[in-house]
């Protein structure tokens, strides 16, 4: 059973929430979105840096070149694409999000992303939009990755903040965990 659990390829993990209705059904979900409903973190997905078969290093030309160019840490470049891909340059989010940095249709559009799913234009679009999000957020990592997955409208409705969303808060810890390791690894 173990065995084949590990070769099973990337397992579907996440962390769990739940809400009771008022009618006293339980609600359970890894994705919370509804934001008038207060969630509960039942069970916090284990974060694994390496999964079996996750080459990391793979792009690390391309990450290099993109990190000179628009000085982002590269460590940051390879935490949200651990966060948004997991290095799968094929990826494709529920809603339309594409490649290795999960670039949404109208984003790649407008970074000149003609092919969301070639590694190099993906993540030099990315890094791009990485960099600017840091730039309007003064350096402000959290918020830039805040924004990165929220827009950053919704950074700017809630005052410069990170948005009070599960989705996006667990995200910005999961990139920023990943952040710190990769840091420590280089």
């Amino acid at each position: 059973m173990l065995a084949a659990c590990l070769s099973a390829g990337s397992p579907a993990v996440a962390d769990i929430y739940k809400y009771v209705d008022p009618d006293g059904v339980i609600h359970l979900t890894n994705v919370p979105t509804d934001d008038r409903v207060r969630y509960e973190l039942l069970i916090r997905e284990k974060r694994v840096l390496f999964r079996p078969g996750t080459d990391i290093k793979k792009y690390d030309h391309i990450i290099d070149r993109a990190s000179e160019k628009y000085r982002v840490d590269p460590a940051l470049i390879k935490a949200v694409i651990k966060a948004e891909s997991n290095f799968n340059h094929r990826a494709v989010s529920p809603v339309g999000a594409r490649g290795l940095m999960q670039l949404m249709p109208k984003t790649a559009s407008s970074l000149n992303v003609a092919d969301s799913f070639h590694p190099e234009n993906n993540i030099e679009g990315g890094v791009r939009y990485l960099r600017y999000l840091l730039n309007l957020f003064n350096g402000n990592l959290p918020l830039a990755v805040a924004a990165y997955n929220a827009g950053e409208g919704a950074v700017s409705r809630y005052q410069n903040t990170i948005p009070p969303y599960p989705e996006t808060q667990t995200y910005v810890r999961r990139v920023l965990d990943f952040y710190r390791q990769y840091r420590q690894i280089n």
